[in-house]
């Protein structure tokens, strides 16, 4: 049945919404309280989608049958908290996506690693040769994509914030990576609040359907007991070396009762790191879960390019590497991240704090983090934080002087290593835009040309 819908933010996921609202025969109206980008309004105008920018006009929204809302909009805004006062429904871009998809979901979520565990899944699939798209928090919107096309099967990256948006959406297989404090701030400071926002994710899944969780974390086990879910269930662990559960056997990763006793040389893996290992146990069960073939399976792990930000060399000179890990935007992300390299550090972090407790850093960086270099507009909480703990600390508000005091401070065999445990607002864009911004500084600094 036709009927009016708003999209609330006219970005990436309320576009593609719009665009597919309209094609499936919607009255559709999109509504930005910012400023819509010269490209999305050509998109609607060809599209004859109204829309109106710099403003929510409540009377344009409040007559909405359903509602579309980009997830970064909060539920204490304004006009949110008039639509529930309304009692209209307000469901995410990904909820209205799967009323229009035939295909299987692979839905993967977690604190960190979800987008690494996203790509390589995708990664495996697609060499295996299998009709699979990508979508959610990478790449293109799945509502645009399926404008175009369905495919029989999908890869979707989601947030606590998207899922707190689904009503019926229903993943065959589910991944959860881990579940650490993060977005505290969107769920009244109550850890407890985020952990279940996270595992809303198998509301409506059932025994026919799997989940693939990283059984060494208390969050996930806590908020496994309390749900008691009705569905298979498949353990990651770096710690149990049983058959019950996956597990990284030292020189190879043995999958468990997914993986019907596949055992997968590290070698043979381009990624490297603990945390890694639990990327690909994941990535690897679920591909197979799809049927991808050992062999197939043994060749995607073998020629996979991770995504840019996240533990990318970005150069080497003089003995010297530079790592760019932006997308480290909180502290367990870039706990890994320091744990992940052996050689002494120098280390630029800061931006905005999202409530971290630096605490859980302290041994990554003992005796190895020679340098910290605070980037951001508040610094005292970091450098209060490992004063005493860390030999040299300096800040500034300028990436290309934190590249330049690191570069002049690093001997050969040293690192330099962007992880900022914090979000970028304060200074940049987005994580994006200050992983680039960094990459350019290296350049500059050793007069090299992007590779």
């Amino acid at each position: 049945m036709n009927k009016r819908i708003v999209i609330l933010g006219a970005g990436e996921s309320g576009i593609g919404a719009a665009l597919l609202a309209h094609k499936m025969g919607h009255e559709v109206f999109v509504s930005d309280a910012g400023n819509i980008s010269e490209e999305r309004k050509a998109l609607l105008q060809k599209a004859d989608i109204s829309f109106e920018e710099g403003q929510h006009s409540t009377n344009l929204i409040l007559n909405a049958a359903e509602v579309i809302k980009s997830p970064g909009i909060p539920e204490k805004t304004k006009i949110v908290k008039l639509l529930k006062e309304a009692g209209i429904p307000i469901i995410d871009e990904l909820e209205f996506g799967f009323r229009y998809s035939k295909g299987k979901i692979l839905a993967i979520t977690g604190t960190n690693g979800k987008t690494t565990t996203t790509l390589l899944t995708y990664h495996l699939m697609k060499t295996a040769g299998l009709d699979v798209g990508l979508a959610g928090n990478v790449g293109q919107s799945w509502a645009m994509q399926l404008t175009e096309r369905d495919h029989e099967w999908w890869v979707l990256e989601v947030s606590s914030f998207q899922i707190d948006g689904f009503r019926t959406f229903k993943p065959f297989v589910a991944i959860l990576t881990n579940i650490t404090p993060d977005h505290l701030d969107r769920y009244g400071y109550y850890f407890y609040n985020y952990i279940h926002a996270k595992l809303n994710l198998l509301a409506n899944m059932d025994e026919e359907d799997h989940l693939i969780y990283y059984a060494d974390d208390h969050n996930i086990q806590q908020g496994l007991e309390d749900l008691e879910p009705n569905i298979q269930m498949h353990g990651v662990s770096l710690k149990e070396k049983t058959d019950t559960f996956s597990h990284d056997a030292g020189d190879r990763l043995v999958l468990g009762n997914a993986g019907k006793g596949i055992s997968l040389p590290k070698e043979s893996i381009v990624l490297k790191g603990a945390h890694n290992m639990i990327n690909v146990m994941c990535a690897a069960q679920a591909a197979l879960l799809a049927g991808v073939s050992e062999v197939d399976l043994l060749i995607g792990l073998g020629n996979f390019e991770n995504a840019p930000h996240r533990m990318e060399v970005v150069e080497e000179a003089n003995g010297v590497t530079f790592i760019n890990d932006s997308k480290g935007t909180n502290v367990d992300a870039t706990s890994y991240a320091l744990e992940a390299y052996s050689q002494p550090i120098l280390w630029i972090a800061g931006g905005v704090d999202k409530g971290n407790n630096y605490e859980k850093l302290m041994a990554s960086i003992a005796g190895k983090v020679k340098a910290l270099i605070c980037l951001g507009k508040d610094n005292e909480k970091l450098k209060k934080a490992f004063e005493g703990r860390i030999p040299l600390i300096m800040e500034t508000q300028v990436l290309q002087e934190a590249v330049e005091w690191a570069w002049n401070q690093a001997k050969p065999g040293d690192l330099v290593l962007l992880s900022p445990a914090c979000a970028s607002f304060d200074l940049f864009k987005n994580y994006e835009d200050r992983g680039d911004q960094f990459k350019k500084a290296v350049r500059r600094i050793l007069n090299v040309k992007a590779k």
